[in-house]
């Protein structure tokens, strides 16, 4: 029924830049904390970041002064600018929203397809 769709991967060097996007078919999604994950061949999927409505945000110590989050209520889309990118990054990135404030995966509620980012050495 809510519908998140991630944009903005592809292939960069390492230490080069991108902006991934997410929009949310929802009325609500100012109500919704959004956070984003990633999913590296033969790993377990990671939390990377969450912003939550007030704009508070948390992230990974991985990503911290590399990645940062933000949202555009009225585009219904939440943003993630990551700099600096480094091999390790490579991983499927996944959207996701959460009714409550949460870290962890099986807290949120809506998933979505998720978004490639391949960064070269």
């Amino acid at each position: 029924q809510v519908q998140l769709v991630e944009s903005g991967g592809g292939l960069v060097q390492a230490g080069g830049s991108l902006r991934l996007s997410c929009t949310a078919s929802v009325r609500t999604f100012s109500s919704y904390t959004m956070g984003w994950f990633r999913q590296a061949p033969g790993k377990e999927r990671e939390f990377v970041v969450r912003i939550r409505s007030s704009y508070s945000t948390y992230y990974a110590d991985s990503v911290k002064g590399r990645f940062t989050i933000s949202r555009d209520n009225a585009k219904n889309t939440v943003y993630l600018q990551m700099i600096r990118l480094k091999p390790e990054d490579t991983a499927v990135y996944y959207c996701a929203a959460a009714q409550r404030a949460t870290t962890e995966a099986y807290g949120y509620d809506y998933w979505g397809q998720g978004t490639q980012v391949t960064v070269s050495s």
